[in-house]
């Protein structure tokens, strides 16, 4: 939920409360780009599972309608998307859209046609600048996948963070004195790849550590992407827990190695560098 967002969802909070009416926010699931991109959908930002808990947390949300997007949805037309949805289903009394929103079978529906319903007042969000840009979640994406997590985690007001249930792997990395916390991707493509340094929420507490997110491909023919973190000082067993990794530095991209020693060595490398980073870090909280 980037900067935008946020900005949104408190406008909407004081429309509301000025209007004794509860916040509701309406999504879909899946995303419509990836309903109609299936063959090469863009990068998840985060599961309906965080949005949800993320939502939660702001304190700006009520309910929250998650609509299933499938082939009759994506057929419906703007105007029975008005009638059916947002005046009987959800009984729309104030609606507010982002000023670029388009709606309904390919895409007809605009702020004009909302502010025509008699039903509810509607009311643009203007866009929110970052830096002189516009806060949006193709911005997010596009620097997560340049590597620049400073600019994306100052479009999203925090770290980027992705959270999943602790996994089996395959092992590997306690028998080279780096074990690893396998973290479940629920989806086909991340947002970013590299390796990163990180801050990782467990039951136990947040763990400074180093990070690997992509195909392993010194040590794995899979094409499959796999989210690794090293945690240090820190022996505990999380299978089977959900974590949340913070994001907060980028050290390299992936690489592939001739050999395990030199796969080594480069972790070796990577870990010295996170700790100097989390040491420096935590100097500067001080």
């Amino acid at each position: 939920m980037h900067l935008g967002h946020q900005h949104m969802l408190r406008r909407l909070k004081d429309e509301a409360n000025a209007r004794s009416l509860p916040t509701a926010l309406l999504t879909f699931e899946p995303h419509p780009r990836e309903f109609f991109t299936r063959s090469n959908p863009p990068a998840r930002l985060s599961t309906l599972r965080d949005k949800l808990n993320i939502l939660q947390a702001s304190g700006l949300v009520d309910y929250v309608f998650v609509f299933r997007f499938n082939q009759r949805f994506a057929s419906m037309s703007a105007q029975d998307f008005i009638q059916d949805v947002l005046v009987r289903d959800l009984k729309t009394r104030y609606l507010l859209i982002g000023d670029d929103f388009q709606f309904g079978a390919a895409r007809k529906g605009n702020f004009e046609l909302l502010s025509a319903c008699p039903d509810f007042v509607t009311e643009a969000m203007p866009s929110v600048l970052v830096q002189g840009e516009r806060a949006s979640s193709t911005l997010v994406r596009e620097r997560l996948a340049a590597g620049d997590l400073a600019a994306a985690n100052a479009l999203l007001g925090c770290s980027y963070q992705i959270s999943g249930k602790v996994m089996h792997g395959q092992k590997l990395g306690r028998t080279i004195g780096f074990p690893t916390v396998n973290v479940h991707l629920p989806h086909l493509k991340p947002a970013l790849q590299g390796v990163f340094v990180v801050e990782v929420d467990t039951p136990y507490g947040r763990k400074g550590g180093v990070a690997s997110l992509g195909v392993n491909p010194t040590v794995s023919s899979s094409s499959d992407y796999k989210l690794e973190a090293h945690l240090f000082d820190f022996a505990g067993d999380l299978y089977g827990q959900r974590v949340t990794v913070h994001f907060l530095k980028k050290l390299r991209d992936e690489e592939r190695y001739d050999n395990l020693p030199a796969l080594v060595a480069q972790i070796e490398r990577d870990a010295a560098s996170a700790h100097t980073y989390l040491t420096s870090l935590q100097r500067e909280q001080a």
